[in-house]
């Protein structure tokens, strides 16, 4: 009898092993099917990073996976707002009738990025796009020819930032070129940035150009170069 009872019981052993069992249901898909909340009353912390996984949920079917932390780490620590960009042949400025007065807009092409996703710069309107609202670093740089010219100061040229939002296009930041006299020659350092913080919206178009540049001479631009990287830092 004794013998019987270890060979069902034997049997039984066996049996749970390759089992689904479930919690509050009657249909498990898994190993362990709990459908409810858990809970853990004690957890010792980890003395590192290397050697543990993190668990988590997947939301589509609920079902917990291990998750390397660093894997968490880097997609902490991606910033996809990073654009740059730098133009030194085939310069050209644009003047769109929406632009404020006297701004003319390089004619950047997202082929000329020197970091960032290509999907958020238009080659259309040569324009930055906002991803999503908040507050962004940015920084334009511009030198005209070879960075030192004869006097161009009639006009008050300089470099510009120009926010085009609903429509509207306002200049948000902008800086002249500087003049110098040395000795015998009144020259203009034409080469100048204009960089801080700026406060943005979601869709906002950002275009990078020149300030009162209507006096300038054409044919310089050839030799001129223009560069400007945007990033997003805060909510």
């Amino acid at each position: 009898m004794k013998t019987k009872i270890y060979s069902l019981l034997l049997a039984c052993s066996t049996l749970s092993l390759f089992a689904q069992v479930g919690i509050n249901t009657a249909t498990p898909t898994a190993t362990l099917d709990i459908n409810g909340n858990a809970k853990v009353r004690t957890t010792p912390a980890a003395p590192a990073i290397a050697g543990y996984q993190i668990l988590g949920i997947n939301s589509a079917n609920s079902e917990v996976s291990s998750i390397d932390p660093l894997l968490i780490y880097a997609a902490a620590n991606t910033n996809s707002t990073v654009y740059a960009a730098k133009k030194t042949t085939g310069i050209s400025l644009l003047s769109l009738g929406l632009f404020p007065s006297g701004f003319r807009a390089v004619n950047f092409l997202a082929a000329e990025r020197t970091i960032g996703s290509a999907s958020l710069f238009s080659d259309t309107d040569n324009t930055y796009t906002i991803p999503s609202a908040g507050v962004y670093a940015v920084s334009f740089t511009f030198r005209y020819g070879t960075g030192l010219q004869a006097s161009i100061l009639a006009n008050n040229p300089g470099v510009g930032i120009v926010r085009t939002r609903a429509g509207v296009a306002t200049t948000i930041d902008n800086r002249p070129f500087s003049g110098a006299n040395l000795i015998l020659l009144s020259l203009t350092i034409s080469e100048t940035t204009v960089n801080s913080l700026y406060s943005f919206q979601a869709g906002d178009k950002i275009s990078f150009g020149l300030t009162g540049s209507t006096a300038l001479d054409a044919g310089l631009l050839g030799a001129s170069v223009a560069t400007f990287y945007i990033y997003k830092i805060s909510n």
